[in-house]
């Protein structure tokens, strides 16, 4: 697949599409308990198409997948992808907060789910206490919900009867029932239409959604490919939730090469090292310490890794990647640079690249995109070395925030800049290090959350009068979040109590890991605001930190 190939697909749906000719019988997707070939895969995301279209779906509406891993998730983005909807992923580990705002804000008119308790999260309990209503409604197939005006049907994955959802029985007899025709490749959606609305969290008091064209989302699996001449027998390993740009980016890539992509319902080390050596992986992606680390440490790590990974990419301090590049060679192990903004990732190493760059640094970005590192405070440019703001765009920018022209104005420049709120610079190669946020963000497990959004929700206790949150240093998840929360006039509160408050209503990677009662008087300020990082040290000396 390549961005100078004229012919090359411009849509998700005609990439797969494209690969599908080309080799049908070879392996797509493979779980576990389960493995679909190209040719299978499209039969079955031409079948969640007219599934789609019996629930009322048509080009641009919006849907939900409240799903964890699994080939269904794949089937349904390709249905989506060729009938012109666009598929919105949510966050599994969303709770009643931000699963509310997200299903309003999106207007998602059919949500995909799971019935069954999901590694302790039950789908359906979490949809009845976010969506009141729903476990009453007279017509599942046609929902009419003060919380979700737009929101039309609940389709389940599995046959059960559960109040208010479509059983997946009944969703295959309407699409049969109406004897639908799939979509046709030359009826599917335009390069510039959206395949996906991603949320991820900010600044902003709820997570905001991240609207990506087809294009855009095509091109840069593209030049994933491209970075690391992707075969097409390659076997690429990437258990991350397929609600994260880090499963979905690497899934486009190898999709678009004819690979064969290789991923799990949930990170289970044991099975990642039966998959490892089972499906001779050469390309693993786990990405994030808590994972690379625990496979490392297995006991089983040194037998069972096939000897014919290529690459491992993980993102971690130049120490962590030192001890990482130690236990997986001959591997080259990778690091790389993005947001979902940047449709997952604009920079990898290179092959090429020493041990120490790659150790140091994000790697170069792609061709067809542009970076630059600025003063934060005046825009003026920096020169080589000196850190300051990342700004990027080209091939891989997205088109703006969902609902919000505002946001998407303060982030996108006149000149088609985003500002990407991260302190990196550029070294005399052009590769990026990453240095940390200009923002008020933190980064937890690989997931970012905004100290806005949990101090936006703390400040609906009613014994709360302010809350200000600050990131605290992890050694297994980079960092915690600590709220310091100053209690309303005339009631008391304990730490428990906030985490109590926070607990199963929030993302668990939100919720506060330590909690500290302050005094109307015992807020450190500057002329007018908090000082955070007064705070920060303050916990800091207190933990021995």
């Amino acid at each position: 697949m390549s961005v100078d190939d004229q012919d090359a697909p411009t849509t998700w749906g005609g990439m797969l599409r494209r690969s599908a000719e080309r080799a049908p019988g070879r392996d797509a997707i493979v779980f576990p308990e389960r493995r679909l070939t190209y040719a299978q895969l499209v039969e079955r995301g031409e079948q969640r198409a007219r599934e789609l279209t019996a629930l009322g779906v048509g080009p641009g509406d919006r849907v939900g997948l409240l799903l964890p891993n699994s080939p269904e998730f794949v089937e349904l983005l390709a249905g989506a992808a060729f009938l012109g909807a666009t598929a919105v992923p949510v966050n599994v580990r969303f709770k009643v907060f931000e699963l509310g705002h997200v299903i309003r804000d999106s207007g998602i008119s059919a949500l995909f789910t799971v019935a069954e308790p999901d590694q302790h999260v039950d789908f359906a309990a979490l949809l009845y206490e976010t969506l009141p209503g729903l476990r009453e409604a007279p017509d599942p197939l046609a929902l009419s919900l003060e919380a979700a005006p737009e929101l039309r049907a609940v389709a389940l994955l599995t046959d059960e009867p559960v109040a208010g959802f479509v059983p997946a029985g009944r969703l295959r007899e309407l699409a049969d029932g109406a004897d639908l025709e799939p979509p046709r490749a030359d009826t599917g959606p335009g390069p510039d239409d959206l395949v996906l609305v991603m949320y991820t969290s900010g600044t902003t008091a709820h997570p905001k959604g991240c609207m990506i064209p087809h294009h855009a989302f095509v091109r840069n699996g593209g030049h994933v490919a491209r970075r690391f001449d992707l075969r097409k027998d390659e076997r690429f390993w990437d258990p991350l939730p397929m609600f994260h740009m880090g499963s979905l980016l690497p899934l486009t890539a190898v999709l678009g090469t004819g690979a064969t992509f290789v991923s799990m319902r949930h990170i289970d080390i044991d099975v990642a090292l039966d998959q490892l050596e089972r499906e001779r992986i050469t390309w693993a992606y786990p990405t994030f310490p808590p994972v690379t680390l625990a496979l490392m440490h297995h006991p089983d790590f040194e037998r069972r890794r096939p000897p014919g990974i290529r690459y491992v990419c993980n993102v971690a301090p130049p120490d962590v990647m030192r001890q990482v590049q130690e236990a997986w060679a001959p591997a080259r192990v990778v690091a790389s640079y993005g947001s979902t903004e940047l449709c997952g990732t604009i920079a990898y190493n290179e092959p090429a690249d020493t041990d120490e760059q790659r150790v140091n640094t994000c790697g170069r970005p792609y061709p067809g995109t542009e970076v630059r590192i600025v003063d934060p405070e005046t825009g003026a440019e920096l020169p080589q070395g000196e850190p300051g703001e990342l700004l990027a765009r080209g091939d891989a920018l997205f088109q703006g925030y969902w609902n919000d022209a505002e946001l998407t104005s303060k982030a996108i420049d006149a000149d088609g800049w985003f500002h990407t709120g991260d302190v990196c610079s550029l070294d005399e190669g052009g590769r990026i290090t990453y240095h940390g946020r200009t923002k008020d963000m933190l980064k937890v497990g690989g997931e970012n959350v905004a100290a806005l959004e949990v101090e936006s929700y703390l400040s609906t206790h009613p014994a709360i009068k302010m809350a200000q949150v600050v990131g605290v240093p992890d050694a297994r998840l980079t960092e915690v979040v600590a709220a310091f929360v100053e209690p309303a006039p005339g009631t008391e509160l304990t730490p428990q109590e906030v985490i109590d408050f926070c607990s199963g209503k929030i993302a668990r990677y939100k919720v506060p890991r330590y909690v500290r009662i302050v005094g109307e008087d015992e807020w450190p300020m500057s002329a007018t605001k908090v000082q955070k990082f007064k705070l920060r040290e303050r916990l800091l000396a207190e933990l021995g930190l």
